[in-house]
């Protein structure tokens, strides 16, 4: 058993749209499953050095830029989707730095869950996409691997991250795992789409139909992604943690119960042998909080009192 800790904050109001569905109410919604008397750890910011570990220099200003451009109160766009403020390139990076503190805190022994806004496994080397702005998790696996040689990314968003395989398609140090809803949005994941060059058989896409269940799920973690972790022996494993496959998510046709992202958890942990860096990406509907609760009793090994 390891110690459970949280990464999150008020902070990330910062980045809100009205009428938006990547809003603050999503996240106060998954931090109602935060556990009594969790420790909690204040967001962190991200260097530049730390974005440039999976972002090209001028997006990252362009990204600046345009947050400069928002007047108090206003919403840009920087894709059809993804909605910038004039707050919206620091919460970005402190989302992103809040993950960076997860993968700190995994090294110390501890699970730790950053709940944080905007998500980000969409976003790749250079462009803003599906309400990502920085892919956290991307610059959480590169931070990582100052420290290790092997890391590895599970995402079970019902989205396919389209942006993490992009940032480390051609590399063995990152073993990229998805589970996703297939032909939804971004329409990438294909099962063949399996890495390229040094990288080559370092990504793993599970598309399922929509209406998947606990039982397809399962089937695809006991029989693909945990055998696929126990082969590449990763030093940490971060967890793209999407909960849009819950069956009240209304971007999502998925059939998942909050208890079934408890069951994942607990599979991840027991492959892992340690402690995990959970990372928040998507999760809109009324039972998300529900579904964290979950996860962290999992990680606990026991309920809630």
């Amino acid at each position: 058993m390891f110690p459970r800790e949280v990464v999150t904050g008020t902070v990330f109001s910062g980045h809100d749209c009205a009428g938006h569905p990547e809003s603050q109410s999503r996240l106060l919604c998954a931090m109602t499953g935060i556990p009594k008397d969790m420790p909690v750890i204040d967001p962190g910011i991200a260097s530049q050095k730390d974005l440039a570990r999976s972002h090209d220099e001028n997006y990252i200003e362009l990204v600046a830029e345009r947050s400069r451009e928002c007047l108090p109160g206003e919403c840009l766009y920087l894709d059809s989707d993804t909605y910038i403020t004039c707050n919206s390139y620091d919460i970005a990076r402190l989302a992103a730095g809040s993950a960076i503190i997860a993968v700190q805190r995994v090294f110390s022994g501890n699970h730790c869950f950053a709940l944080v806004r905007p998500p980000g496994h969409h976003a790749d080397t250079g462009h803003a996409m599906g309400f990502c702005i920085f892919n956290n998790a991307a610059i959480a696996a590169s931070y990582a691997l100052l420290q290790c040689d092997r890391v590895a990314i599970v995402d079970w968003d019902v989205h396919h991250g389209n942006g993490t395989q992009e940032i480390f398609y051609d590399s063995p140090q990152v073993l990229y795992c998805s589970v996703h809803q297939a032909y939804h949005f971004p329409g990438t994941g294909n099962p063949d789409d399996t890495g390229t060059g040094a990288g080559k058989g370092f990504t793993l896409n599970i598309p399922l139909p929509p209406g998947s269940t606990a039982y397809e799920y399962r089937a695809a973690f006991q029989h693909r992604i945990i055998p696929k972790l126990r082969q590449y022996e990763p030093d940490i494993i971060i967890v793209s943690a999407g909960q849009d496959c819950l069956i009240d998510d209304p971007l999502g046709d998925m059939g998942l119960c909050p208890a079934d992202f408890g069951e994942m958890t607990r599979l991840l942990c027991e492959c892992a042998g340690g402690p995990l860096a959970f990372i928040l990406e998507g999760g809109y509907g009324p039972s998300h909080g529900l579904a964290v609760a979950e996860m962290f009793r999992a990680m606990e090994g026991g309920k809630e009192q």
